[in-house]
């Protein structure tokens, strides 16, 4: 055999080896991130594939209401859509529980603050959705300020265990649902109200001070920080690009077995982020309605407009059916309608003005 031959066949060898060898020791990092990137790929392909859909912008039979937290949308629960729906409409417990069977019959309002995934629990086809977006700035602020404003209510107990155990017994007594039931503050205000009560055990402690600070968003003595509140893993887990996470589906809340991971695989890996964004955005598409908060006159009178518009035509026609029982919106609705009342339509749109 020539020299030569053995030389080659030495190299192959060794640049096999080397293969073999970048391969064993490749970088877990580089690793994860390759398994991420399938994970959420093919998350996102199967998820733009459920969005095909025609006619979207007809009110089906069933409307979605999907409250993204402190955009407002508890004011048009209340201030409209409650007027216009019977209760006898409303699926159960929709704006207050997270968890529940929307097979009740006649149920046409569902209003609640859980994210996208909801929508694999109701009838597709027959569903159409509608959501208000915030500045995602101005809503952590906001979500910053009433966990802090609801865990503070509990400062009257004399201690931690005190508080907790009086908020079970008041929430075992009664059929009502507190806010620590309900997405995101059942996680948010438990982990704010255990900071507020370490905070002032410390200050018990501690004794009186002199501690002046003019910044309400950095009273450490008293209150955690904003920066301590949005650098913390649970901010991180449900605050940080919440409104799109809810929108995609991808909250700590989802019905996708998938969901959890998939959102681990975006915080680790912040570029596989273009994936859920795409998704978000196509949902948004391809809703009913979207409103902003920032324009909420304009968004409010839209939303009476385009959406309260085929609410009533849809009550009224469904009251007008020979054997279908007349609900109280539908009888309200035929009696007023002729007269543009419409119960509560024009009666908001004042409201706005």
């Amino acid at each position: 055999m020539r020299l030569t031959d053995l030389s080659s066949k030495y190299a192959a060898f060794l640049m096999l080896l080397g293969l073999i060898f970048n391969s064993i020791n490749a970088s877990p990092i580089e690793v994860d991130f390759a398994h991420c990137e399938t994970k959420v790929f093919k998350w996102a392909s199967s998820a733009l594939d459920f969005e095909v859909r025609e006619d979207k912008r007809t009110l089906r039979d069933l409307l979605f209401f999907l409250h993204v937290p402190r955009t407002g949308g508890r004011t048009y629960f209340h201030c409209f859509l409650k007027k216009l729906y019977s209760s006898d409409l409303e699926c159960p417990r929709s704006y207050d529980k997270l968890r529940f069977d929307p097979s009740k019959p006649n149920c046409r309002l569902l209003v609640t603050h859980d994210d996208y995934s909801m929508m694999s629990k109701l009838p597709k086809e027959k569903t159409s959705v509608v959501t208000i977006l915030r500045n995602p700035i101005d809503r952590v602020f906001s979500t910053y300020e009433f966990s802090v404003e609801v865990a503070a209510r509990f400062l009257v107990h004399p201690n931690l265990t005190s508080a907790t155990h009086m908020a079970g017994r008041l929430r075992s007594k009664t059929n009502g649902v507190s806010t620590l039931d309900i997405w995101p503050w059942k996680y948010l205000v438990p982990w704010m109200r255990e900071d507020l009560f370490a905070r002032r055990d410390a200050r018990t402690r501690r004794g009186p001070t002199n501690y002046q600070n003019n910044d309400s968003y950095n009273m450490e003595d008293t209150v955690m920080p904003l920066h301590e509140y949005i650098n913390d893993p649970v901010a991180h887990d449900i605050i940080h690009n919440g409104a799109t996470f809810q929108v995609a589906g991808l909250t700590n809340n989802s019905y996708f077995a998938e969901s959890h991971e998939v959102r681990h695989c975006i915080q680790l890996h912040q570029s596989l982020g273009e994936y859920v964004l795409k998704v978000a955005k196509k949902r948004l598409d391809n809703m009913l309605y979207v409103g902003l908060t920032e324009d909420h006159r304009e968004s409010a009178s839209m939303f009476a407009n385009v959406v309260g518009s085929q609410i009533i035509s849809q009550l009224v026609t469904s009251s007008s059916k020979p054997g279908v029982s007349h609900n109280k919106s539908g009888q309200c609705l035929k009696q007023e309608f002729y007269g543009y009342n419409m119960c509560a339509y024009l009666l908001f749109l004042y409201k706005m003005t």
